[in-house]
């Protein structure tokens, strides 16, 4: 069974950095793309940026575009997201997810077939 495993969140003042991340553990499985999305108290789940898992190509959402970077790990089979320039309205839990094989549109949580249990990000002001 596999899981992926979120860890690096916790509280930055506005305008500090975190560094996330998304381990995978279990058995090996082929990933077509990773993701992670964010989710505030009361709102949905929000797409925040993808990398493609043979190339790196990546995609971001224009709410962090600028202010974030997610990359991999291929050989420690992690993927990172680094996120700079905080503000408050960025406080939420941040989840990793893996999509398996290659879809139409990657930015909606219904593309992804495994998720993380999410790592909390509070940002004060």
């Amino acid at each position: 069974q596999v899981q992926l495993v979120e860890s690096g969140g916790g509280l930055v003042q506005a305008g500090g950095s975190l560094r996330l991340s998304c381990a995978a553990s279990g058995r090996t499985f082929s990933r077509y793309a990773m993701g992670w999305f964010r989710q505030a108290p009361g709102k949905e789940r929000e797409f925040v940026a993808r990398i493609r898992w043979i190339d790196g190509n990546t995609y971001y959402a224009d709410s962090l575009k600028g202010r974030c970077t997610i990359s991999r790990d291929n050989a420690q089979n992690t993927v990172v997201l680094q996120m700079n320039s905080l503000k408050p309205e960025d406080t939420a839990v941040y989840y990793c997810a893996a999509v398996f094989s290659p879809k139409r549109t990657m930015t909606k949580p219904l593309a992804y077939d495994l998720w993380g249990q999410g790592t909390q990000v509070t940002v004060s002001s």
